[in-house]
């Protein structure tokens, strides 16, 4: 019998079990690391805000120890994903929807509040230049809230 035969299969089945358990482990992982990092973010928040309410009249961001600068959305990334979120809604959103759908589309942490609310006002940039430019239309519902949709 040949040795290399008995080494191998036509199917690869055993490579292929092999890297989707791995892959299953890999994403179970990313998620849980994910969690944290939004459960740090919102308690790094809360402390934020107890020194606030404690008299602490420091700059925090001077206390921040200086990170890289994290790119969330490459140039004009921001504007498509704001543009398909737009083109299959049936009604006018808001900012906050429109980055809440964004965050569900892009399999980032929807828990993650600080994020939500950054890529809120990303979104409302962003559609407030889209306006400017024509390619979407604002509104007014009947809460007063500003809505937008595709013209």
């Amino acid at each position: 019998m040949d040795i290399a035969r008995l080494a191998t299969t036509q199917t690869f089945e055993h490579t292929i079990s092999g890297l989707l358990r791995k892959r299953a482990d890999l994403f179970n992982e990313a998620e849980r690391i994910r969690d944290r990092l939004a459960e740090i973010k919102n308690d790094i928040g809360a402390i934020d805000r107890t020194l606030n309410v404690l008299g602490y009249s420091g700059d925090l961001d001077a206390q921040t120890p200086r990170q890289k600068r994290e790119v969330i959305f490459g140039r004009g990334e921001l504007s498509r994903a704001v543009r398909g979120v737009l083109r299959d809604a049936e009604q006018p959103l808001t900012s906050r929807q429109i980055a809440q759908e964004i965050v569900s589309l892009s399999g980032h942490d929807a828990r993650d509040r600080r994020y939500v609310s950054d890529l809120t006002k990303r979104v409302g940039k962003a559609l407030r230049s889209m306006e400017n430019d024509g390619g979407v239309k604002r509104a007014t519902d009947r809460h007063g809230n500003i809505v937008w949709s595709r013209y």
